[in-house]
């Protein structure tokens, strides 16, 4: 028996994106709620639409860690019900490839895939070839529709929100797994984790104010 080590390393965050034709940019969390348990299926029962018909969201594939995030922190634990599908190529890719296919879907996928074509992750999603969705906490007079920048994710203004970890059972006291463990923890790992990716750090981020047209 290996006794695990684990460490958290960053926080990571559940984006919604659409096609560049819909114009639909604004959910809750209630209403996201309400599609993959059933109760939404329709662009109408959206408070801000300006589709209608049939809506469909699309994730990666079945027992993905996208799908547990949903079950446990949408669903209470239970199956996902309504318009919700697995994508035709079982991957976020594919997600992404069928957003912008179809008008009437809404694509899940992790925030680390909203990059652009030469891979580098996006201060401003203007750039994508698909819209990613502004979500509120709350639908009532405080509510607050952001995107998953870094920022939201920090002072958790964007409510989809899930850790990362890193995992290791190698029992040896040097080895290569484990100075790449040490490494992701550390000064060096956590740089690259900020500067490459819209994941947040665990270390302490300076923020500054810059002007940004989105």
């Amino acid at each position: 028996h290996l006794d695990a080590t684990q460490a958290m390393i960053a926080s990571d965050a559940i984006a919604l994106v659409v096609n560049k034709e819909n114009k639909d940019s604004l959910i809750t969390l209630d209403e996201i709620k309400g599609i993959v348990t059933g109760k939404i299926t329709r662009w109408e029962q959206l408070s801000n639409h300006a589709k209608s018909g049939e809506l469909k969201l699309v994730f990666d594939a079945s027992g993905s860690s996208t799908v547990r995030y949903m079950k446990d922190s949408l669903c209470n634990g239970q199956d996902l019900k309504g318009n919700v599908y697995a994508s035709e190529g079982k991957s976020n890719q594919s997600v992404l490839d069928m957003v912008q296919a179809n008008p009437n879907i809404i694509g899940i996928v992790g925030a680390n895939w909203l990059m652009d074509k030469t891979g580098n992750a996006l201060a401003n999603f203007s750039k994508l070839p698909f819209n990613v969705m502004r979500v509120s906490r709350t639908a009532d007079g405080t509510s607050k529709y952001v995107r998953p920048y870094q920022y939201y994710i920090a002072t958790a203004d964007y409510p989809l929100l899930r850790s990362v970890y890193i995992i290791h059972t190698d029992p040896r006291s040097q080895s290569q797994l484990k100075n790449f463990f040490f490494y992701a923890k550390g000064q060096k790992g956590q740089t690259i984790i900020c500067n490459n990716s819209q994941m947040l750090p665990i270390t302490p981020v300076q923020v500054k104010d810059v002007s940004i047209k989105d």
